[in-house]
């Protein structure tokens, strides 16, 4: 395991290896990715729980870092390195324009979208 620097996203891909290792993820169904995708949406639901009940910025800072871990542990589990990831989709979000759809910001590719208008009249029903 590196150092534990909190600014190292090395130290912390190592720590959640470490922890992996510990509980034999790889072994044990652990590292299973529909398995992995059902754990992220408990942690998002307790994400939502936290906001919507006002549970407070603690909470919800240890429900994120919840999500966090496992999509590092993801990107571990599915062999792919995340860092790389990120930084490719970042060049490529930055590169996408934004609307005001139902009145909140929103940066997308917007496919199949002729027209502006489309985006931003709410969807009734």
């Amino acid at each position: 395991m590196s150092e534990r620097n909190p600014d190292s996203y090395q130290a912390m891909l190592d720590a959640v290896q470490a922890f992996h290792d510990k509980h034999d993820f790889r072994n044990t169904g652990g590292e299973e990715l529909t398995y992995r995708i059902a754990l992220m949406a408990e942690e998002l639901g307790e994400i939502a729980e936290a906001v919507t009940k006002g549970k407070g910025r603690e909470v919800l800072a240890e429900e994120v870092a919840d999500l966090f871990i496992l999509l590092i542990g993801t990107a571990i589990s599915a062999d792919f390195d995340l860092r790389a990831a990120f930084w490719k989709k970042m060049d490529r979000i930055m590169q996408r324009p934004s609307r005001m759809v139902n009145g909140r910001i929103r940066v997308s590719e917007f496919r199949d979208m002729d027209s502006p208008e489309k985006c931003t009249k709410p969807i009734k029903g």
